[in-house]
């Protein structure tokens, strides 16, 4: 496949790594786990153009990654429950650091770098009780461990910088598991999904879910807008054939809510939205890989759009990836074709150097 860098195996030691921007990386625009057509697990960078601009190995299967906000250094996180990450210096092809979850923890595979790039966050599961954990991992001591806080519920998944600012939004879904039960959920009846959002120093700012009725309506992607409002996807556990709107909005101050869908759109998503994206200031995309849809809603004027593609579920600014190694743009109303590598990508897409 094609490729300009290739795996030189083992841990450089950051040390002895000079620090290098994007650009020395073939200048991605994007990342995204794969697999390639080997078999074998690879973090993908991919430029504007569709073009990829590396692709470096994983020990397994990936599901998201944490962008350094200057440097050439990805975070790639393994699939729940897995409890490695490595830092990948996506120039020179390398682990510089090698992460693991403590003892008695596991990653949700996504997290989210402060504004200055010297601190990372983390979705983490404590397994004995079930409680949402964010850990805290100081960049500047080689991604040490330096803490960690209440994510403010159960099963946190995703976490993002909103713009301009240190404050963290979480997607609490409120799915307990356990490592011994694999990916079974333990708490369907009990579940109690929110977003939480934090600042810096781990305080919660504010905290908001959905009315008591749609306790089983799990939020697990989240993107921000510029104005500080939080895109969601979410994920039904509900009745089958009564799952509702899949799509929500937080705005600071006013709380969490739904984003009216459609019963026909709803009909055949089987109540699962893969990625969310904010595309500018009111539009937001939602992925439905296994109803080969992506849905595009205009906040401002309460219109949508929905689109059809085969498996397809990552999606970071205008850009949208599937399952067959296929790379499109998307605008308002249209998905066009820009790339097809011999890939199966993963779930999401990942913006490198901009913010959502």
């Amino acid at each position: 496949m094609p490729s300009r860098r290739s795996f030189l195996g083992g841990v450089l030691a950051a040390a002895g790594c000079p620090s290098l921007g994007w650009a020395a990386a073939g200048a991605p625009a994007y990342l995204s786990a794969a697999r390639n057509g080997q078999g074998l697990y690879v973090l993908i960078g991919l430029c504007a153009d569709a073009s990829i601009a590396f692709s470096i190995p994983l020990p397994d299967r990936g599901h998201a990654a944490a962008a350094h906000p200057t440097r050439a250094e990805a975070v790639a996180f393994a699939r729940r429950p897995g409890t490695y990450a490595l830092v990948i210096g996506c120039a020179q092809g390398v682990v510089l650091h090698r992460m693991r979850a403590p003892a008695g923890r596991h990653f949700y595979g996504h997290g989210a770098f402060s504004a200055d790039g010297e601190t990372l966050f983390t979705t983490e599961n404590e397994i004995a009780t079930g409680a949402g954990r964010i850990g805290i991992w100081d960049v500047t001591q080689g991604y040490r461990r330096s803490g960690e806080v209440a994510s403010g519920g159960i099963g946190p998944h995703e976490i993002v910088r909103l713009p301009g600012r240190d404050r963290f939004a979480i997607a609490n879904g409120g799915i307990r598991t356990h490592p011994r039960t694999g990916r079974q959920k333990l708490n369907l009846d009990a579940m109690r999904p929110n977003l939480t959002v934090i600042n810096g120093a781990g305080q919660v700012i504010d905290k908001a879910s959905l009315p008591n009725r749609l306790h089983q309506n799990s939020l697990r992607h989240i993107a921000a807008f510029a104005d500080g409002r939080v895109a969601c996807a979410f994920q039904w556990q509900g009745d089958p054939f009564a799952a509702p709107s899949l799509a929500g909005i937080y705005t600071p101050g006013a709380g969490l809510a739904a984003v009216p869908m459609q019963d026909d759109v709803l009909y055949g998503l089987d109540g699962y939205a893969g990625s969310v994206a904010v595309m500018d200031g009111y539009t937001m995309a939602l992925t439905y890989p296994r109803g080969g849809a992506i849905q595009i809603f205009d906040t401002a004027m309460g219109t949508d759009t929905v689109l059809r593609q085969m498996d397809i579920c990552g999606v970071a600014g205008a850009m949208v990836t599937d399952g067959l190694g296929r790379v499109s743009r998307i605008d308002h109303t249209t998905l066009e074709p820009l790339a097809q590598h011999p890939l199966a990508f993963d779930n999401h897409l990942v913006l490198i150097g901009q913010e959502e």
